[in-house]
């Protein structure tokens, strides 16, 4: 059995994996890169041949985990891709929303360097189309949390409960080679304990291998009991300034937690009446998805379903889908809450948004998901003074916040304490989904506190199991 890393090696995006055991070929995952220094990846030939992969599995719909289907069934991949339920409901929203995104930033850029006189560093053409995403949906086939799906004689899998987002799953494959059965556990993206709408994360007894995710593995969320009150402070104050509350977007449980809490704030008059824009096509769709798998939710949410509310909608909300209806917005003179994608600002409707109010003193740019290294929201998170959008630069003089307890990973303590749920050692630990000095950190923790034997594997790196 060998594990080859193909992508989140000491970096936050493009995860996958290669599991050869049993006779499979088997990918975890197929994620696409958004730090602007791997970006070239994204147009590269996969490090495998995609007709040479038996099964795709894919853990959650985020675009770090699957937003290069698309690209990797044109190549030629045409077996079976295995996600949940929910995820076999979210993901055509997601990749048929990415592949209209590569084709729009496309004809922009083309359509800017034509004016400038000059030529991009990638082509002037989609990473890949709608029509590419479209046919990759029909080979989705959805499974059960805790359902033992034998892939061959030698080779079986599970998905259980992640608590990142909905649907989101760890994936445990158990391989026969030899008469001797051995398992590798992925963690996929971990979420925290005690979030409003879905579960908890899963924990286990024993694997023998398990590569786990280290977003956060040098911190914890000191405010992730003071959501509501943070998010209540910053949308007053700046109403009190006369501003805009500008919030990059993850369309995907970010913008559904969003929504929940600012509903309950509404509830309660704790902030003024004014008017809210949930301003992604993306993110209103799954949004309505969300009430189809009710039975995901953890039991707090459908206690408040059950009394007959809406923890999506509140008084002032406007789901914006098209064109017409975003570049309005901007044109509103009183104070308004504008939640667009994309949540790194990579790109998306936000960046218009950001245009009409980085540099406005009295607007707040409010972070509620993680940004990654060379990502437009990671510049404006830092505080540079200035940053490029849509080609020009432009002040930051927004006030910039960010409210880290929205996050939808597990931080350091609760990743250390998943671990310690093994009650037996497992033979190796792989970290990835974590920039370097998150990594390295958590491995010391690991191994210092456990005895573990702990890798943060490189790109490319492979190992015989």
């Amino acid at each position: 059995m060998k594990i080859k890393f193909l992508g989140a090696c000491q970096q936050v995006t493009g995860s996958s994996y290669l599991v050869e055991g049993g006779g499979l070929r088997i990918l975890i995952d197929c994620g696409y890169y958004q730090e602007r220094e791997y970006l070239y990846r994204n147009w590269e030939k996969f490090p495998v041949s995609p007709e040479s992969i038996d099964f795709l599995l894919l853990t959650h719909i985020h675009l770090d985990h699957s937003g290069l289907i698309p690209k990797f069934v044109r190549e030629g991949f045409s077996n079976s891709i295995l996600t949940t339920s929910p995820s076999q409901d979210l993901l055509p929203i997601i990749l048929k929303d990415s592949a209209r995104i590569q084709e729009e930033d496309a004809a922009f850029k083309k359509k800017r360097h034509r004016k400038e006189g000059r030529k991009g560093p990638h082509p002037e053409i989609p990473l890949y189309t709608l029509q590419d995403a479209e046919r990759a949906l029909p080979l989705v086939k959805k499974v059960e949390y805790n359902q033992s799906i034998k892939l061959n004689s030698h080779v079986s899998v599970r998905f259980y409960e992640a608590g990142h987002i909905l649907g989101s799953a760890m994936i445990k494959l158990t391989i026969t080679e030899k008469n001797q059965s051995k398992s590798i556990l992925f963690s996929g993206d971990m979420g925290q304990w005690n979030k409003p709408i879905i579960r908890n994360p899963t924990r286990f007894k024993k694997a023998d291998y398990v590569v786990m995710e280290s977003t956060y593995g040098s911190r914890n969320h000191e405010d992730s009991q003071n959501i509501s009150q943070l998010l209540k402070d910053t949308i007053n104050t700046t109403v009190e300034a006369k501003g805009n509350v500008v919030i990059p977007t993850f369309a995907v449980e970010r913008a559904q937690e969003l929504l929940f809490y600012l509903s309950e704030l509404a509830r309660k008059d704790q902030i003024p009446y004014l008017m809210a824009f949930l301003d992604s096509p993306m993110a209103v769709d799954v949004t309505q998805v969300f009430p189809k798998h009710k039975n995901y939710f953890d039991q707090e949410t459908k206690d408040i379903l059950n009394r007959g509310m809406n923890i999506f909608r509140f008084p002032g909300l406007k789901l914006v889908h098209s064109v017409g209806e975003s570049k309005a917005i901007n044109s509103i003179k009183s104070s308004c809450i504008i939640m667009a994608g994309s949540g790194m600002c990579t790109g998306g409707r936000i960046k218009h948004h950001l245009l009409h109010n980085i540099s406005r003193p009295e607007s707040t740019v409010l972070f509620v998901g993680y940004q990654a290294a060379g990502t437009l929201g990671r510049k404006i998170v830092e505080k540079n003074p200035e940053v490029r959008i849509h080609g020009h630069h432009h002040e930051v003089k927004a006030r910039i916040q960010q409210i880290h307890g929205f996050s939808a990973h597990a931080d350091k303590d609760a990743l250390l304490n998943w671990a310690k749920s093994f009650q037996t050692s497992p033979q190796q630990i792989f970290l990835t989904h974590g920039e370097k000095e998150e990594a390295t950190s958590l491995a010391e923790s690991i191994r210092s506190q456990k005895g573990w034997h702990v890798q943060i594997p490189e790109y490319l790196q492979e190992y015989e199991l």
